[in-house]
């Protein structure tokens, strides 16, 4: 298993009436998270799409247990949790300041050829990064 985790502070601009998160900002954090994870790898996305390798989501799951307030400082940690093939699933589990579970959840990504749009399988080199956490 890879993981990273990221501390994101929570802004008022992405808070509702109630001073909390907005459901719909933890998926953003999920992807943030996801971001500087592969940054971590010497990966970027960036630097994938530079290789024609899109990662389009296809799926995302997220459970609520207690809500993330204004001002927080959370630590949101995204976890590869299995070698990757042509889809790649991420765990995500966000804590608060005094490290209560407050959210967790998953995405999968499909690596993508860029002009044909059709499945593939991700780069040598990102297989090759990750291979390490995985025997």
């Amino acid at each position: 298993m890879y993981s990273h985790t990221e501390k994101i502070r929570v802004r008022y601009g992405e808070t509702d009436q109630m001073g909390y998160l907005w459901h719909g900002n933890y998926a953003l954090y999920y992807e943030q998270a996801r971001t500087e994870m592969m940054r971590t790898l010497g990966l970027s996305y960036a630097e994938l799409e530079r290789q024609g390798v899109m990662l389009p989501l296809r799926e995302i799951a997220l459970k609520y247990y207690r809500p993330a307030r204004y001002d927080e400082l959370l630590s949101v940690t995204a976890s590869i949790v299995k070698m990757p093939s042509v889809k790649m699933e991420i765990g995500y589990q966000i804590c608060g300041e005094a490290g209560a579970l407050l959210n967790e959840g998953s995405t999968t990504l499909v690596f993508v050829d860029a002009q044909s749009r059709r499945p593939v399988r991700p780069p040598q080199i990102f297989t090759e990064r990750l291979l390490p956490f995985f025997n």
